[in-house]
């Protein structure tokens, strides 16, 4: 496990993951999963509980070996397409002010969704998007892999080692160990496997997060209990 931060003195970035750490979906996917399910007559529960901890190619070879993976990704997409328009969520606590007081050009957003949706939730809840934002479509290894983290990491200029990850989820958490990343948990009554600190909340991260993105001028800045 690597220690945090890695270079004093160095330049410091915030890479997020978005779905579970910015945004509250997770009823959202319960909802569209659950959709999915009935119209493919599959049990809503299971599907939801094997989409958790899968991709959703993933998790149509699981549950749906039988059937056509490309029509099984059309309609997951009409339906998530469907809940950028119309589905009911929100920021989580403290998520609009922390991002606004990040240095321009030292964050990005990593998400195993698609970048238009991303931006359709954020214009909805108000969150600001940043220069780099790594999605679906700009990889063929998403999460647990590392190559979505070391991506957004490269676009920004930065070093694997001067940049901290913000995840919820354990694919997340492993895809950003394994980039050689910092990574801190949030929105999460424990901590999962392998993260630096955890905090149970984004709004107790905060402060420590802007210690982080700022330097050492900003180590004063509140940080949450571990």
């Amino acid at each position: 496990m690597i220690a945090e931060p890695a270079r004093p003195g160095a330049k410091k970035y915030v890479l997020f993951d978005v779905d579970g750490t910015l945004v509250d979906a997770v009823d959202n996917q319960r909802r569209m999963w659950g959709e999915w399910a009935r119209r493919h007559e599959l049990d809503p529960d299971e599907v939801h509980r094997v989409a958790l901890r899968t991709r959703p190619v993933e998790t149509f070879a699981e549950v749906a070996p039988e059937r056509d993976p490309q029509q099984c990704l059309a309609v997951l997409h009409e339906l998530e397409d469907e809940d950028v328009r119309s589905g009911t969520y929100a920021a989580f606590d403290g998520a609009a002010g922390l991002l606004a007081s990040l240095p321009s050009g030292s964050w990005a957003l990593v998400t195993s969704n698609y970048e238009h949706r991303v931006r359709g939730r954020f214009a909805r809840t108000g969150l600001p998007v940043p220069e780099v934002v790594v999605d679906a479509a700009c990889v063929a290894e998403g999460k647990p892999s590392p190559v979505p983290y070391l991506l957004a990491a490269a676009r920004l200029g930065a070093e694997p080692e001067d940049c901290l990850v913000i995840e919820d989820a354990p694919s997340g958490v492993r895809s950003g160990l394994s980039a050689g990343m910092t990574v801190w948990g949030v929105n999460a009554p424990v901590a999962v496997a392998g993260v630096h600190r955890h905090f149970e909340s984004l709004r107790d991260a905060a402060g420590a997060i802007l210690a982080f993105a700022h330097g050492p001028d900003r180590q004063g800045a509140p940080a949450a209990a571990e």
